[in-house]
């Protein structure tokens, strides 16, 4: 039996960019919210805001996964292709998709709350214990996206959102984990922003978090590359049978 024809290059850059402008003026779009309606208590608006970014985040992977593999992360998708789960080819492509999608989608989330369309946001987020949150919180998050897209395919787009709402809460930076999101935060001066000088910390410490936990992944699991196309979610694969590669039965994403 033969698959669907693979989604050519464009259409998973644009479910990329798709995705990812939704997880952003999800992440923003919710604490403009969130702090609008709180009257001033900061643990409701940051409630709220995780409550929309696990579920939002959750659809968009089972919607955009099946195309694009649903990675709306840079660090994710160097990830995959250090273990050859995307091609090197595709991984520009992909970051640009990821990086307009974030801006796009900030733009789209101030717009729609009546804020400025990019404004430098002033939310201060310094300091080492940040910067290791965000170490943790991204080493958490591949971890999760190579534990179970190798072990339940199925379950990796909930367990993704469940732990990224965790995250929101044990971590003291709340869990940025992804470097198109740090930089289009920190064109929001809102509650979700960050300031731009605090940025550069936030990614080299995100960048570092997935390494690790790539490298500890692949020791722990040897085969880990035989499953690295199945990060974050199996794409529709390419005109071969299903006999010539078990691996391309087509897991319910993430």
């Amino acid at each position: 039996m033969t698959a669907s024809p693979r989604p050519t290059l464009a259409r998973r850059a644009l479910a990329e960019a798709l995705g990812t402008a939704f997880l952003v003026a999800t992440v923003i779009g919710s604490g403009i919210m969130g702090e609008r309606l709180s009257g001033g208590n900061v643990a409701i608006a940051l409630l709220a805001n995780t409550l929309a970014t696990g579920t939002g985040l959750v659809a968009l992977i089972l919607t955009f996964g099946p195309i694009s593999g649903g990675h709306f992360n840079p660090v994710v998708t160097l990830a995959d292709a250090t273990q050859g789960g995307i091609s090197w080819r595709d991984v520009l492509p992909y970051l640009v998709a990821q990086v307009g999608g974030a801006f796009a989608g900030a733009a789209s989330a101030h717009l729609m709350f009546g804020e400025a369309v990019f404004s430098i946001s002033q939310h201060a987020r310094g300091g080492l214990g940040q910067i290791f949150s965000e170490f943790i919180a991204t080493f958490g998050l591949l971890s999760v996206i190579w534990g179970c897209s190798r072990a339940r395919p199925q379950s990796t787009p909930f367990a993704v959102g469940a732990y990224i709402s965790a995250a929101y809460w044990f971590t003291s930076s709340t869990s940025f984990a992804n470097p198109a999101v740090t930089l289009a935060r920190a064109a929001s001066d809102t509650f979700a922003g960050i300031r731009p000088a605090d940025a550069p910390g936030f990614i080299a410490a995100q960048v570092c978090g997935a390494a690790a936990a790539t490298s500890v992944f692949r020791w722990l699991v040897p085969t880990l590359s035989r499953d690295a196309d199945r990060v974050v979610v199996q794409t529709e694969l390419s005109e071969k049978s299903d006999e010539d590669s078990p691996v391309r039965l087509h897991p319910q994403r993430r």
